[in-house]
């Protein structure tokens, strides 16, 4: 069934203890792991954790894991779509696991809506997604996935994980990611944003100017010093500045 649900299990005992670490640095009150699986990774984050609640929507994998901790009162399986799932109800909490990489970008987007609650988030991913998550400005990888996480969280690729590691092994190179939220106040609804940087990144080989144009009138657009840059090239306090500037200025 988990394979029919597009997962990988990982095997490799060297990189499920350095994914709960890298999760749990020290212990932690209680992590959510999306994904549970067969428990492989469940097992080493109760080395580190107090108590680990288990999301996973395979009904079979989900009756074997609950059948597997049923003496163990620090387990709690949730058999649920994550997508579907309020990720806060548990308080504060670390959230780590495998993800199927066809649900990777939504479930991001679900984990760091979860806003103050969230401690940090380490997720095993396709290497490839990884790489645009914590890619900087300017750089080849850069992109709307890169400036929509970091907007919310500090991203940084931790270690790679090849495919010899997983039963069965994937047809790509994987990566193990950190995202720590930003604790700013004030920040208000990133949607606006989002939505703005979105058309920004419309064309990602055309400028700014001609992005926007069918949107904002050119002449606001040419006074701002980053009309001939494409969205690419800009920094997150770039991407705010302009924003303001053009929606202001309507």
């Amino acid at each position: 069934m988990g394979q029919k649900l597009g997962q990988h299990f990982l095997r490799q005992p060297a990189a499920l203890r350095k994914i709960a670490e890298a999760a749990c640095p020290e212990t932690v009150p209680l992590v959510v792991e999306i994904g549970g699986g067969e428990g492989a990774l469940t097992d080493y984050l109760l080395q580190r954790a107090r108590r680990v609640i288990v999301i996973e929507v395979d009904p079979v994998l989900s009756t074997r894991l609950v059948m597997k901790y049923a003496t163990d009162p620090r387990v709690r399986v949730v058999p649920a779509d994550v997508l579907k799932t309020d990720l806060t109800q548990w308080g504060p909490a670390v959230v780590a696991g495998n993800l199927p990489y066809y649900i990777t970008s939504p479930v991001v987007e679900r984990v760091l809506a979860m806003g103050k609650v969230l401690q940090h988030a380490v997720f095993l991913i396709q290497k490839e997604v990884a790489e645009r998550i914590a890619a900087g400005p300017g750089t080849r990888d850069y992109g709307f996935l890169s400036v929509a996480t970091q907007l919310a969280a500090d991203a940084k690729m931790l270690f790679q994980v090849p495919p010899g590691a997983f039963s069965p092994p994937p047809k790509v190179d994987s990566a193990v990611i950190r995202l720590t939220p930003h604790r700013r106040d004030g920040d208000g609804d990133p949607t606006p944003l989002l939505a703005f940087v979105g058309l920004c990144f419309r064309h990602k080989r055309k400028t700014l100017r001609n992005n926007l144009s069918h949107i904002f009138p050119p002449a606001m657009i040419d006074r701002l010093p980053e009309a001939g840059m494409r969205a690419e090239q800009l920094t997150l306090d770039q991407f705010r500045s302009v924003y303001q500037a053009l929606a202001g200025g309507l």
